[in-house]
């Protein structure tokens, strides 16, 4: 599984601010209710493979959803030469070719950086008093490009990153999707320092569970 945690902003009025909350992740899960049929968004969902959402919470439709995705062919996609600078994480992105068997015209192809545990100190609502445990927290979603049936895809990215953040503690994540924030058709996870249980270079794992 690669995992983006992506933390939504409209929760913020109740008098206290997530800090890994962005307006930008509350209007991806939008975009995700509207593609999906939703009368409205909520919290916790989750999306796999960008084609289903349910209560995050709930572990029998998530290993549902998890085996739907995994019967799925998936685009080869590539991450090398990961170097975290002072405030700037790059790596080299590549991507099989589109086949038509995907039924595609064109994908959109994204990277992500993200931190591979946080916590947060609740001041306010419902969780008052509590530190909050959190995995594989965005910190930035970037599109890279756009390339057409019957092309690969390959490109230097580069992403800002806090000045003074450690490379174990950052995943970067690369995923290719249907114009539209559709349908999510290939993903790739780098690790820039070692996760528990992981070697340093973990490539090519399909699907993608945001």
């Amino acid at each position: 599984m690669i995992v983006l945690s992506e933390h939504v902003d409209y929760w913020n009025h109740i008098g206290w601010k997530d800090p890994y909350s962005a307006r930008f992740y509350s209007d991806r899960q939008s975009a995700y209710g509207r593609r999906l049929g939703l009368e409205s968004v909520y919290t916790p969902q989750m999306v796999v493979d960008g084609t289903s959402e349910f209560v995050g919470s709930d572990a029998s439709l998530a290993d549902r959803a998890f085996a739907e995705a995994l019967r799925r062919p998936k685009l080869a996609v590539r991450l090398s030469e990961v170097a975290l600078g002072a405030a700037s994480l790059q790596a080299h992105l590549e991507a099989g070719a589109l086949q038509a068997s995907f039924g595609l015209a064109e994908a959109d192809v994204y990277v992500a950086v993200a931190l591979n545990r946080a916590e947060s100190q609740v001041s306010h609502g419902e969780n008052a008093g509590r530190t909050l445990s959190h995995t594989a927290v965005v910190k930035s979603i970037v599109k890279v490009g756009t390339f057409r049936q019957g092309q690969t895809f390959a490109q230097d990215v580069r992403l800002k990153v806090d000045a003074g953040t450690a490379a174990r503690d950052l995943r970067f994540v690369a995923f290719v999707q249907e114009p539209g924030q559709g349908r999510v058709i290939g993903a790739a996870l780098q690790s820039v320092g070692p996760l528990p249980g992981q070697s340093r270079t973990e490539m090519g794992i399909p699907g993608s569970a945001e």
